[in-house]
């Protein structure tokens, strides 16, 4: 969700949210440093290393011998350890070329940053010098600086090898073996000194360790549970590869669970969601099922008990997002608590995923323990997810100051009319009467499977859905009919033509005909950008192709799309899509973003980036594993395989 520009000081400029489309992040959840392509930290908002949802150091200098490295671009990138190189011309003999080059490599840990630096020359004899590199220790959490603050200054206290410091809940210790530590105006400057020969190299590293007293969330060091498919195709294979370091660095855990799950993304999302982390788990499927199973786990045990206005908590409900704190957004006008349940469908998508994590393989005595979740989370839907008894899912924020959209497009202008207005609420959203159609009929199925009762119940439930449904929500224009995005207040239909129609085939909750109109819009020219599927219609009187719902272009979204189309049998449909992602994660070097812009493909070699989409995502990394799916001739998947 994206905030606005607000500032209680009328005279000031407006606080600006950082940009994030040209900076780098190494990471290994809950840890993270962000810099330049070329490894500085501290020339930008967002740059610094942090712990979680806090920032410990905002900048960090090098130089050796009074130089300046200059960079010369990245030698390695992985998700946890990246590698650059820079030269130190200003150490340099005559002639043109370089005598001095400076390898950096940096490595993150679930709570620890190295840095290790390795300058090499090929002048004869050897010379002394001093490296010198400065630390900024800093304590500014994550909402302050993504609304536009800036760091916070924090003492440090000098150690034996290092320093020590607190940024929020976090313990800094900074280590920098055989260093000359000096602490002055807010900075620590670590000196050491460099003998420099042709036949040995001057390293000199220092690490970062953090121990955060309250977090929510924390890291795991399981090796990677899954093994990538062999593909043919150098995009796809490279793709993968990239989407799968991703989402390794991206596994974390409750606290007191070993149970783990994929944290939503990078910066800005960097804990639990329901609703992200089940799609990154259900994309997943096609390789691996014990993230799905685990997932299940962590999420049922924070499955509501009670109900609560201002958590928007209710028995059987799954929740939305976790954090350590409350986040409170534009003076209190948005306050959402550590823990909270604003939304409409991570319920009715547990069901789903938990039916086809079974299905690929889930042991039946794990599935057959979550079985008391399954029949609160089928009984959430009818109690209250429908709260007026119409037959449809809605949302309505009670608490006042709650998300006002409740959906996955969870900003305020997600839900508007074809001219361009916002639909009043309650809102029914399209999709999620698909969700809890297929959550009703896959969820009588398991309780078949295992022996319980009310399966037949879920199914006529499933039945009155679907025939609702094509009663009130569909809608026409001069190229016939589509399905609405959602149901308004006074249950009309809110006529834009958008993405959240993708979200429908292959649920079975439309007919074969149904089906067909779906398709045929999901790749006309209003929905398709040639990038992927564009959140909202070129022909709405909203559309903006850089509009965080109303008109770009979410990996994730299109990843839905293709995988419905792909199992209604629309092969060609869903591969023009999936086409369409591949283009655009190769014009990413591979590391999807969350979203970007919708612009058409025409005449653009790459899409616009959306610059302060997360990157990486999970369910945007995962959607790799729904396009091989789809494009795939033939190959096995590890999961398939042993099924």
């Amino acid at each position: 969700m994206i905030e606005s520009d607000r500032t209680d000081d009328p005279s000031a400029a407006p606080l600006r949210q950082p940009l994030l489309h040209d900076s780098l992040v190494t990471l290994t959840a809950p840890m993270q440093v962000w810099s330049t392509q070329t490894g500085e930290v501290g020339g930008a908002p967002i740059h610094g290393y942090w712990a979680g949802d806090q920032r410990f150091v905002s900048a960090l200098s090098v130089r050796v011998g009074g130089v300046v490295p200059e960079p010369i671009g990245l030698v390695d990138a992985h998700a946890s350890r990246t590698r650059f190189a820079a030269l130190l011309r200003g150490l340099d003999g005559v002639g043109a070329d370089p005598d001095l080059r400076v390898e950096r490599e940096r490595r993150t840990d679930v709570d620890s940053i190295t840095e290790t630096f390795e300058v090499r020359t090929r002048a004869k004899g050897s010379r002394r010098t001093t490296a010198e590199v400065v630390v900024v220790p800093d304590a500014i959490e994550l909402q302050a600086v993504k609304s536009g603050a800036p760091g916070v200054r924090v003492d440090a206290t000098g150690t034996a090898e290092g320093a020590t410091w607190t940024a929020g809940s976090t313990t800094v210790a900074l280590d920098a073996p055989k260093a000359t530590v000096a602490i002055a105006e807010g900075r620590i400057t670590l000196t050491w000194e460099l003998e420099l020969s042709p036949s040995s190299p001057a390293v000199f590293d220092l690490t970062l360790r953090t121990e955060t007293a309250d977090g929510a969330v924390a890291g795991v060091r399981t090796p990677c549970p899954w093994s990538l498919p062999e593909v043919a195709d150098f995009r796809l294979a490279a793709w993968l590869s990239q989407a799968s370091t991703d989402l390794d660095a991206l596994r974390m855990r409750l606290p007191d669970r070993e149970d783990e799950f994929f944290a939503a993304g990078a910066p800005w999302f960097f804990t639990l969601f329901g609703r992200d982390s089940i799609w990154a788990a259900r994309f997943l499927l096609r390789v691996d099922a014990g993230m799905a199973a685990s997932t299940l786990r962590t999420l049922a045990s924070l499955q509501g008990t009670r109900t609560d206005p201002e958590t928007a908590e209710q028995p059987g409900k799954i929740m939305h997002e976790l954090r350590s704190a409350s986040l409170t957004i534009d003076s209190g006008e948005l306050s959402l608590p550590p823990l909270y349940y604003g939304t409409i469908d991570a319920t009715p998508l547990w069901i789903c995923l938990l039916h086809d994590a079974w299905r690929a393989g889930m042991p039946e005595a794990e599935v057959r323990a979550l079985l008391p979740a399954l029949e609160a989370a089928l009984a959430w839907m009818r109690d209250h997810g429908d709260s007026d008894g119409d037959g449809f899912l809605e949302y309505l924020d009670e608490s006042g100051h709650g998300l006002a959209n409740q959906g996955w497009k969870d900003s305020n202008d997600s839900v508007q009319w074809s001219d361009g207005t916002l639909a009043d609420g309650p809102i029914a959203l399209s999709e999620v009467q698909a969700y809890a159609y297929e959550a009703a009929v896959h969820g009588a199925d398991l309780l078949d499977a295992f022996g319980r009762p009310g399966g037949e119940d879920w199914r006529r439930w499933a039945r009155r859905l679907a025939d609702d449904f094509r009663a009130r929500f569909w809608v026409t224009d001069d190229h016939g009919r589509y399905p609405a995005i959602a149901l308004d207040a006074a249950k009309r239909p809110v006529d834009t033509l958008t993405s959240n129609i993708g979200h429908l085939v292959g649920t079975g909750l439309l007919s074969a005909e149904e089906e067909r109109l779906v398709a045929d819009r999901l790749v006309s020219p209003e929905l398709s950008s040639g990038f992927g599927l564009r959140t909202l219609s070129t022909r709405a009187g909203g559309y903006w192709p850089l509009s965080y719902h109303g008109g770009s272009v979410w990996a994730h979204d299109t990843a839905v799309a293709i995988s419905g189309l792909h199992r209604a049998g629309f092969a060609d449909e869903a591969a023009e899509l999936a086409e369409g992602l591949l283009r655009a994660a190769a014009a990413f070097d591979f590391r999807m973003p969350e979203l970007h812009a919708g612009d058409p493909a025409d005449g653009a070699t790459a899409p616009a980036p959306y610059p302060a989409a997360c990157r990486p995502q999970a369910w945007s990394a995962a959607a790799a594993f729904v396009v091989w799916d789809a494009l795939r001739s033939g190959e096995t998947s590890p999961v398939e395989a042993t099924a």
